[in-house]
């Protein structure tokens, strides 16, 4: 194989190395504003923060050891009625930081000890620490100084995706080598040939989906559209391809996905071994964990003697009798768990820990790879022979901070790329079970190549048989009509204190449409045929605002478990009987800022089940050729209301 190797591997080293440099630039644009914001709290704070990504101040409370034996403390903060969105979730890296003097031009000073989240909840974050010595090292300046808590860098995942993305350039194994060059596209994806499978209870496209996969000898691609049953297909694929194989790895971008699949495989009777902090985990998951299991292993008990007996102190031919007995348990009670299990689950980063070392899967799944940093894809694939991706490269990208670096590609996907390359590997499910298909209709022909069709128990599906399922407000004549706290000279738009933009006068509107489309219905009915209600706005500021507003007014007061108020991203993967949607921007120059990210528009327009009403100035977002053909497509199927100018 030397001279086809040294061929490819000239081309691989280039890829890989320009994968090297943007994940660099994100690192370096990650530090750089971790520092700029930490700069700009210290000559401007007065008083308290409460952004997504910061808290101050906070106060030191309990602190206990958890179950991988790393202290934990509380932080306790105080909420405001109109509590912004938070960037807190467990898992996620953490730095504490305090004033010398508590304000002033002085620069926030950060405390040389990174935790990471545990669990938040209202008012109240725990945080692990790295010692003992970190913790009393913080109750000593807490005594001296208010402290605060900011997102910090995560350096473990740039360095897993570094180290990763170097291995793959210049690992040599030729199944992986064959496997890395079909997915740089250096060469053409092989499939065999196999009897045609058939489920009965899945539809034509998802019974094709799983075909391609049995079939496919390096990488398969299930595109799935929203509502099109993705995770029901790849979770058929996995069974079915435990029928060919032993065991399989299951990967996703982030805990919850891995927890979602790893769900709903342990529900069809499948054993799945779920490789993690338990912390991080589902409660549903952690009889899953590996931890979990380790510890109820039949031989744990004599390890766990034999560890406390050596921590006492023995030594001569006993400790060294009793290490080689430690040693062999260890390695067979690992053995065990790893054997047995069908399924090893993980999150991408997490195929890199070392309890993952030299282990190797015939098959690995990735869920949600469309929303996967294709570095981070590396990670997981380096323990594969071959890679089946699933998920929508038309709904919400991986998040990219560094312009330099989505200038480079870092926020394209592997998925993305795979697709475009072998188009041969993708299969799109077309058939659709949430939406009303007037709802579905316009995705379908944007994103799809009006390709979605939707489910016969879908498509007509009605709130009321009175009721049209599209309804656009358009509040062109009424902007800059309605006054804002903070308006300037930005027409309806505010920016907020947080840095998001928000408009009153649109979030007022919504307020008020959402109680008129209740009182339609009626309460009762509501109540009755457990209506559920979402309120989605790509802005967060506009996300609290709605909020605070909603928290005002009495009338929802007995409704509010039927009311959900997000951003978009929030809402990806979730689904309402009603969608509003406050799009936000309201000016004269036609400026709809990361509105032209389409992709976000489509998880928005795809969340309703029965009823989708956008709240928006058709004016300003028409200036661009998809709001302008959405708002055509409303007036075509639905309704399309102006409203009049006030008095």
């Amino acid at each position: 194989m030397g001279g086809y190797l040294t061929i490819i591997m000239t081309n691989s080293s280039t890829y890989f190395s320009h994968l090297r440099e943007l994940v660099a630039m994100e690192l370096r644009e990650e530090q750089e504003a971790y520092r700029r914001s930490l700069e700009a709290k210290g000559a401007t704070l007065t008083g308290a923060i409460r952004e997504p990504s910061c808290r101050y101040p906070v106060r030191l409370g309990h602190n206990a050891v958890n179950p991988m034996g790393q202290i934990v403390v509380d932080l306790r903060y105080e909420v405001e009625e109109d509590e912004v969105e938070l960037d807190f979730e467990p898992g996620k890296p953490v730095t504490l930081f305090y004033l010398r003097d508590g304000g002033g031009n002085d620069a926030c000073v950060p405390v040389p000890h990174q935790g990471y989240v545990e669990t938040v909840g209202e008012g109240l974050m725990s945080i692990s620490l790295p010692s003992r010595a970190a913790l009393q090292s913080l109750r000593d300046l807490g005594e001296r100084h208010l402290l605060g808590v900011q997102l910090g860098v995560d350096n473990t995942s740039f360095r897993v995706m570094q180290e990763a993305l170097s291995t793959a350039e210049h690992k040599e194994d030729e199944r992986f080598v064959r496997l890395r060059e079909v997915l740089l596209g250096n060469a053409k994806p092989s499939f065999r040939s196999l009897p045609r499978l058939s489920f009965p209870w899945l539809n034509a496209s998802q019974n094709d989906a799983i075909q391609k996969v049995v079939e496919a000898q390096e990488v398969a691609i299930i595109h799935g559209p929203p509502g099109t049953g993705k995770t029901t297909t790849l979770v058929e694929a996995v069974i079915e391809t435990l029928e060919r194989e032993s065991q399989v790895l299951v990967c996703a971008p982030s805990n919850a996905a891995v927890d979602w699949i790893s769900t709903q495989l342990q529900r069809r009777g499948v054993n799945v071994l779920r490789v993690g902090n338990p912390l991080r985990m589902s409660d549903e998951m952690l009889e899953c964990n590996y931890e979990r299991r380790y510890s109820s292993h039949p031989e744990y008990h004599e390890l766990w003697n034999i560890r406390r007996t050596l921590a006492q102190g023995v030594k001569g031919e006993q400790a060294h009798r009793l290490r080689n007995r430690q040693t062999e348990l260890e390695i067979k009670i690992n053995a065990d768990l790893f054997n047995e299990a069908r399924v090893v689950s993980c999150t991408l980063i997490g195929a890199a820990y070392r309890l993952m070392d030299r282990r190797r899967f015939s098959t690995l799944f990735i869920d949600e790879a469309a929303q996967a940093m294709e570095p981070a894809c590396w990670a997981a694939i380096l323990k594969a022979d071959r890679v089946v991706m699933g998920g929508d490269h038309q709904q919400l990208p991986p998040t990219v901070k560094s312009l330099e670096a989505v200038k480079g590609g870092l926020a394209q996907t592997l998925m993305q790329k795979v697709a475009g390359l072998h188009p041969q590997c993708v299969n799109l499910l077309t058939v659709q079970y949430r939406m009303n298909e007037d709802i579905m209709s316009f995705s379908s022909q944007w994103f799809y190549h009006g390709r979605l069709q939707a489910a016969n128990e879908a498509a007509h599906r009605q709130i009321s048989p009175l009721d049209t399922p599209l309804t656009w407000i358009d509040t062109s004549e009424l902007s800059g009509t309605l006054d804002t706290a903070d308006d300037r000279d930005e027409g309806a738009e505010a920016r907020t204190r947080t840095g998001s933009i928000s408009n009153s006068q649109e979030a007022r509107l919504v307020i008020h449409t959402l109680r008129d489309y209740i009182e339609m219905l009626s309460p009762q009915k509501i109540e009755s045929e457990r209506v559920d209600f979402g309120i989605i706005t790509p802005y967060r500021g506009q996300a609290r605002l709605i909020r605070r507003l909603l928290k005002m007014q009495h009338y929802f007061r007995k409704l509010r478990r039927h009311i959900t108020v997000g951003t978009v991203d929030g809402f990806q993967g979730q689904e309402r009987d009603v969608i509003v949607i406050s799009l936000v921007r309201d000016n004269a120059e036609g400026n709809i800022g990361f509105l032209r990210d389409l992709r976000r528009m489509n998880v928005a327009i795809t969340r309703a089940r029965m009823k989708l009403i956008i709240v928006g100035n058709a004016s300003t977002l028409s200036r661009h050729r998809f709001y302008r053909a959405l708002a055509e497509h409303f007036r075509q199927h639905g309704e399309f209301i102006t409203l009049p100018p006030q008095p």
